[in-house]
């Protein structure tokens, strides 16, 4: 399979907070959130593979600062790796002052997905060939992650893990 680079399927997703997207406290729900993050990083994956996915695992999500209602929010997602059949997603979430339009980043996360045939079985993806510095940084970091995941699943053994064991050795 040919290469894709991470622009190719390359997703952004803006929206405002509504009322009924709220706490009490006028902050945005995290699962609201987590639901619009899966649904641009599934785009985000189908793009780079032509083929229904599935969201896996959600890695990690950090909330760095509340979202307020009425905030513009925008999400942008990308292939940070792709493996056998699954696809790391790595998403940035902004904020933008509907006053000055500056953006500042309030929260980031890591979704993992696997490409699906008809019947619900995984099949092959493209690999991804990363162009910029912060690309390859997120590619390079992947398999890293992914290395540690399997570890602690116990479907690796640690001394497998040559990923992790250099960032020690």
């Amino acid at each position: 399979m040919k290469p894709r680079t991470p622009s190719e399927s390359r997703s952004i997703a803006t929206d405002i907070v509504l009322p009924g997207e709220t706490n009490p406290l006028g902050q945005m729900f995290g699962g609201e959130l987590l639901a619009r993050m899966d649904r641009i990083a599934g785009i985000t994956a189908s793009r780079h593979c032509r083929r229904h996915v599935t969201t896996v695992s959600v890695n990690n999500v950090f909330f760095s600062k509340p979202i307020a209602l009425g905030s513009v929010v925008t999400i942008e997602a990308s292939v940070s790796r792709a493996f056998t059949s699954s696809m790391e997603i790595f998403m940035d979430v902004w904020v933008e002052d509907r006053q000055s339009g500056s953006k500042s980043k309030v929260n980031e996360a890591i979704y993992t997905f696997v490409a699906i045939d008809t019947d619900g079985n995984p099949i092959k993806v493209p690999p991804i060939k990363p162009e910029t510095e912060l690309e390859i940084e997120r590619y390079n970091a992947a398999l890293r992650r992914k290395q540690l995941a399997l570890v602690v699943a116990g479907k690796i053994d640690p001394h497998e893990a040559t990923e992790l064991k250099a960032l020690f050795l």
